[in-house]
């Protein structure tokens, strides 16, 4: 019994180890460096790289699909909170990091556009956005002309600080103070200015397939 677990112990322990290394890599060096390397840094042979995954597609759609399992992680954090605002808050504290922690993920989705533009499991989230955005106006306490997808962008803006290395991480917050301050609804506020984007066109720009051009 034991021998026969251990061989798919290793196998499940190289396969984990491949996904974290992968992430490091790709932000290192792009979605495009030596699969050769990941298996140097993975301590596999490259024939191991291969079993797991058949070609570098498959590890890119590995990492992009273990993202979204990540978000739908979230979830119940931000659908359970108290209040609306507090909703607010961690939507933006927990993506935010996230986005800040992972620098490899934009190449990765980027990539996952290009193999497959149909793929769109981040729709699944438009609702729940939509529904904790409806309820911080409701209470009062949201700016309201600030769309879901405003959050969406903020999200990615607060994220993008993962760009400066692991080292610029632990500050982030104070950005992010920066902007819960700006999203409460208060007397005598700027109104934001033109129309905010769609969901669809915020996930075509954030995949890098840029956004729809303006009808005529």
């Amino acid at each position: 019994m034991s021998s026969s677990l251990s061989p798919r112990r290793d196998a499940k322990r190289n396969h984990e180890r491949l996904l974290v290394e992968a992430k490091q890599l790709f932000a290192e060096r792009g979605i495009d460096a030596p699969l050769d390397e990941l298996a140097l840094r993975a301590g596999v042979g490259a024939g191991t790289v291969y079993r797991h995954f058949p070609n570098r597609d498959a590890l890119v759609r590995e990492l992009y699909d273990a993202a979204v399992a990540d978000l739908q992680d979230f979830a119940p954090q931000i659908m359970g909170a108290e209040t609306g605002w507090r909703a607010i808050e961690i939507w933006l504290e927990l993506l935010g990091g996230w986005i800040a922690a992972s620098p490899h993920l934009p190449a990765v989705m980027i990539r996952v556009a290009e193999l497959d533009p149909g793929h769109r499991p981040a729709a699944q989230f438009a609702p729940m956005m939509d529904s904790v955005v409806a309820r911080a106006h409701a209470e009062g306490s949201l700016r309201p002309d600030v769309t879901a997808v405003d959050l969406s962008v903020i999200v990615d803006m607060l994220g993008s600080i993962g760009q400066y290395g692991v080292a610029y991480v632990p500050y982030w917050r104070r950005q992010l103070v920066v902007v819960l301050d700006g999203l409460r609804a208060r007397p005598g506020l700027t109104p934001l200015p033109g129309q905010g984007q769609s969901f669809d066109e915020f996930h075509d720009m954030s995949h890098a397939k840029g956004p729809k051009p303006a009808s005529r």
